[in-house]
C-alpha cells in the first residue's frame, strides 16, 4: 500500500529539515512525499532540492502561489497517487521511525477507513521538552459539539474519500481541519481506529495558543462547522473545552 504524506510550507527553512528527515527516516518505504510550497522567500526550496535525491524518486514538490494553508493541503491531496493520505506540517516531525509502518499495518484491516493517534507539543527552544500531550484515545463523535477533535495531524484516510466527500473548505480561515473531520467522521460516518501511538512532535505556537479574541473567532467558525454538518453547539458549550484542556499540559521529560 502506498501512503502519500503531504507537507505545506511557506518560509519554513528554520524547521522543515526536521520534517523532511523524519519522513526520510521511516522504516516503511512505500511512501510518496509531497511538499507544496507557497513561493517561499527564504531558503525553503533549496532545502527541499537538497533532500529530493535522497528520496530516490519518492518525493514530489511544487512551489507556486496559493490561497493559504488549506488550499495548499488540497493541492497536495490532489497530487497524491497513494491509496492513503496524511499531512505533516512543516514545523512538526515524526517522533519515531516506525510510525508510517504502524499506520500501514492498521489499514491492512479493510474495515478501517481512517486512523488517528496522539501528538506531543514541545518547546521550540528545547525539542526534548514536552509541554503538552494531546491524546485522541477517548475521542468519540459526540465530542465534536464541545470543539474536541482527534489530533488532526495524525489523521490518515483513503484519498478516495476526499474525492467523494470533498476537500478542505478554503472559506474557513482557521478551522477547516475541524470541519473536515466532522464531515468525514460524523456526517459520513467513516469507521475510525485510534492507534495508541505517540506520532509526532509539534512546536508550540500558532492558533492553538492564541489570544482570547482569536479563540472567540475560532469558536465562531467551530459553531458554523458543527451546524453545517448537523451538530448543535454554541460559544458557551465550546468554551467548556478550555477547562478540560489544562489536563493536557505535562511537565515530564522524555
Amino acid at each position: 500500500m502506498k501512503i502519500s504524506i503531504i507537507t505545506v510550507a511557506y518560509n519554513s527553512s528554520a524547521t522543515i529539515k526536521d520534517t523532511i528527515e523524519s519522513v526520510l527516516a521511516q522504516s516503511y518505504h512505500n511512501i510518496e512525499y509531497i511538499i507544496v510550497d507557497g513561493l517561499s522567500k527564504d531558503n525553503t526550496i533549496n532545502i527541499v532540492k537538497e533532500y529530493e535525491p535522497k528520496f530516490c524518486g519518492r518525493m514530489r514538490w511544487i512551489s507556486e502561489k496559493d490561497e493559504g494553508l488549506y488550499d495548499g493541503m488540497n493541492k497536495g491531496i490532489r497530487m497524491a497517487t497513494g491509496e492513503v493520505v496524511g499531512i505533516i506540517n512543516s514545523d512538526d516531525f515524526y517522533h519515531h521511525n516506525n510510525i508510517i509502518a504502524e499506520i500501514a499495518n492498521a489499514f491492512e484491516d479493510k474495515n478501517i477507513q481512517s486512523t488517528f493517534a496522539d501528538v506531543r507539543f514541545i518547546n521550540p527552544d528545547n525539542l526534548n521538552k514536552t509541554v503538552r500531550y494531546y491524546s485522541s484515545k477517548n475521542f468519540s463523535t459526540k465530542h465534536f459539539r464541545f470543539g474536541w477533535i482527534p489530533a488532526h495531524p495524525t489523521f490518515f484516510t483513503y484519498k478516495k474519500y476526499f474525492d467523494e466527500f470533498g476537500y478542505y473548505k478554503t472559506d474557513y480561515n482557521y478551522v477547516a481541519d475541524f470541519e473536515l473531520l466532522i464531515r468525514f467522521l460524523y456526517k459520513h460516518k467513516l469507521n475510525y481506529k485510534y492507534l495508541p501511538l505517540d506520532v509526532m512532535k509539534m512546536r508550540t505556537g500558532g492558533v492553538s495558543t492564541a489570544s482570547l479574541k482569536k479563540n472567540i473567532m475560532l469558536n465562531k467558525e467551530r459553531v458554523r462547522a458543527c451546524r453545517e454538518n448537523g451538530i448543535y453547539t454554541n460559544q458557551l458549550i465550546l468554551f467548556l473545552r478550555y477547562f478540560i484542556k489544562i489536563f493536557e499540559f505535562v511537565f515530564t521529560k522524555e
